[in-house]
């Protein structure tokens, strides 16, 4: 067995704190340690899918009571105003914001991440996010939308991006044995976020609410501190494996697997590739779907079912009284909370199943099962199921997640590990474009069909078909996906090279142990996981106690 009693304290001599060489493990390090440190910054930044809890309160941050409404102010003017409220459709550019600058600064600064280490990332991850949340606080509390904008929308937005790839590449590499697993680990608290997040933020709205304040700016910072020491934690958590480590006794699949590479494309070719671009397709196509839905869950639910959710079963959504119709929004948020416990419970089930399965075959399971339930979806409404019905999109939105948490290790298959992280957040563009065409889609489609005088409980027949054509492109995609050509492969001297000049040079060489193993749940990693896990577990809770109510 090799073993290098301080790897990290050679190479770390002289460096800088956050600096990449702090960060490689020594021995006796147990790597049970790295997935709660990612789930420390993934359950603050997934907070992201939560943020429609404030649209409602911010819309009347004003009027208080109720939105003191300006009908002909523009979407520019809204920016600047400071005597009029902010309509929810201006505020749910938040949303369009946090993805499309998820995407770009994922793909600008992914091979910064690969260079710098995934403690100095999370770092600036925390700083941006909240920091966007601290400066968000003074535009809600000045009454200034732009100041929102770039202080929540385009800084947390850049938060998102480093904080949601630098677990990545961090957990491929710390469990080769068990890669879609560790992608599944990496991704999973994204998904959960909200679910911690939007009970939270309701709890804290009610306790800072005032005659004068909807308690939104006070909750921003709030949340702001509390994320703060989570990410940091979560930061100066990360260890990296020394250059060549494998865990004890393990050794690769002595069987050939044409569609795992043993070798690295570099970042600079990677996107040269006919793979990257058809999995960038695949990705793209599956979270334009899915994300869509999220964005309609509330709204489908209460139009399709209508009177149904509170035992009204002939009441159409029209003949509600707005009693009524607040009976079932709060029914129809139970049923978007348990679309994010199936979203984060899919990111760790698919990622998993693929280590088994392999990514394709969890792909083509994606699309084929996809496209059936949503063809299936108007007759469940038809038939007035509201349990196939919300287990149908349940499975949806399971696939939904298990597609991002599935996609590193796909990429780790196809072009190494060297460079995932980076290949990683070039890839994020694709999440960037599904945010805006899968809620355009949906959204546009909808007031189409209502302007055509379409019932309610109709409306998404044809967003559903449409969404069913969207996944045989996908489909198609991920069939043509090959082998990466031999041509774009790194020499593994060139590799070598590449990992000297990170860690010790004398890590570069033999593969080995280094007296770290498989590790396991001893008694720091069994806290660790406590600490992360039980907001996580209360999120849980909170979720099903809403869901419960569909029924």
């Amino acid at each position: 067995m090799s073993t290098i009693e301080s790897a990290g304290t050679i190479s770390g001599a002289g460096s800088g704190f956050l600096d990449r060489e702090r960060t490689i493990a020594t021995a006796g390090f147990n790597r049970w340690l790295v997935p709660p440190a990612a789930l420390c910054i993934h359950l603050c930044i997934g907070m992201a899918y939560g943020f429609s809890v404030f649209w409602l309160p911010l819309s009347r941050a004003i009027g208080l009571n109720a939105p003191k409404a300006c009908p002909d102010i523009s979407l520019f003017q809204e920016l600047f105003s400071t005597t009029c409220d902010w309509k929810v459709a201006s505020l749910g550019w938040m949303y369009t914001l946090f993805f499309v600058l998820l995407g770009v600064s994922a793909a600008i600064w992914g091979g910064w991440l690969e260079r710098v280490g995934p403690r100095k990332a999370g770092f600036v991850a925390a700083l941006c996010w909240c920091g966007g949340l601290f400066l968000g606080a003074i535009g809600i509390y000045t009454h200034q939308l732009w100041l929102m904008w770039l202080g929540s929308g385009v800084i947390g937005g850049i938060g998102l991006g480093l904080g949601y790839i630098s677990p990545v590449s961090t957990l491929v590499k710390w469990f080769p044995d068990r890669r879609g697993m560790a992608t599944g680990m990496a991704i999973m608290g994204f998904g959960g976020g909200a679910m911690i997040g939007a009970p939270l933020a309701n709890l804290l709205m009610n306790y800072f609410k005032t005659p004068t304040s909807v308690g939104v700016w006070e909750t921003f910072v709030a949340m702001g501190v509390i994320y703060f020491v989570f990410m940091m934690i979560g930061a100066f958590r990360y260890r990296l494996p020394p250059p060549g480590w494998q865990p004890e006794g393990w050794t690769p699949p002595s069987k050939a697997n044409a569609m795992i590479s043993k070798n690295n494309v570099h970042l600079n070719d990677a996107h040269k590739t006919p793979q990257f671009w058809l999995i960038w397709w695949v990705l793209c196509l599956n979270v334009s779907a899915g994300i869509g839905v999220i964005g309609m869950a509330s709204p489908m639910l209460q139009e399709i079912f209508a009177g149904k959710l509170i035992g009204l079963p002939d009441v159409g959504f029209n003949a509600l009284d707005a009693g009524q119709k607040a009976q079932i929004a709060a029914i129809a948020a139970g049923f978007a909370g348990l679309l994010s416990l199936f979203n984060i419970g899919g990111r760790f089930f698919w990622a998993s199943l693929s280590d088994r399965i392999g990514r394709k075959n969890t792909y083509y399971t994606f699309f084929i099962l996809g496209i059936v339930l949503y063809a299936l979806a108007p007759t469940f409404a038809a038939m007035g199921s509201k349990l196939l019905f919300v287990l149908g999109f349940g499975i949806i939105l399971s696939m939904y997640g298990g597609g991002f948490a599935t996609v590193p290790a796909y990429l780790a298959d196809m072009f190494g590990t060297q460079f995932v992280g980076a290949i990683h957040g070039r890839l994020l563009t694709a999440w960037s474009t599904a945010g805006i065409i899968g809620p355009v889609v949906v959204n546009y489609i909808r007031e189409f069909q209502l302007a055509a005088g379409v019932p309610r409980d109709q409306l998404y027949n044809t967003t559903m078909y449409i969404l069913c054509a969207m996944l045989i492109a996908g489909l198609i995609c991920n069939y043509l996906i090959k082998p990466v050509d031999p041509k774009w492969h790194m020499k593994e001297a060139d590799v070598a090279k590449l990992q000297a000049a990170s860690a010790s040079a004398a890590a570069a060489g033999p593969h080995g142990s280094y007296g770290i193993g498989f590790g396991g749940l001893d008694a720091k990693a069994a806290l660790f996981w406590a600490f992360v896990g039980i907001p996580l577990l209360w999120g849980v809770w909170k979720t099903l106690e809403s869901a419960v109510k569909i029924f």
